[in-house]
């Protein structure tokens, strides 16, 4: 693709979807109202346009992204080519790195529930716990 064949501007929304920080364009918008994506250190509308160099803070979930636009496609691409459309902050992705193993080894660590129904002597264990017997 040559330069003259890339938009040199899109709707924040549309890249968010594009660049795969949202599934959706819906949810893009939503994030945007709510104040989870900020343009150069400032609150934003969905329908500003950006353009290469802008810089964004995206908040998702327990996450946070500090980004800056590279390229403005076209149409949206697979994952594998999505990451090339922006460049983190290197202390954003090691803080997020960290939270995120930080959050596997709490759910590492988290009793799962057992699925099913209860044996006999869950049963059992049930009802002396909770005082009820038949």
């Amino acid at each position: 693709m040559s330069e003259q064949d890339q938009p040199q501007s899109i709707r924040l929304d549309k890249w968010l979807w594009a660049a795969r920080f949202f599934k959706t364009r819906q949810l893009a918008i939503e994030a945007i109202n709510g104040g989870k994506v900020h343009l150069n250190g400032q609150r934003t509308k969905p329908g500003k346009t950006i353009g290469v160099g802008s810089r964004l803070t995206i908040h998702k979930e327990s996450l946070e992204w500090e980004v800056e636009v590279c390229v403005i496609p076209k149409q949206r691409r697979p994952a594998s080519e999505a990451v090339h459309f922006y460049s983190e902050n290197e202390t954003s992705r090691l803080q997020r790195e960290k939270l995120q193993e930080e959050q596997r080894l709490i759910r590492a660590a988290a009793p799962r529930p057992a699925s099913g129904k209860p044996s006999k002597k869950d049963r059992r264990m049930i009802h002396s716990f909770t005082g009820k017997e038949r």
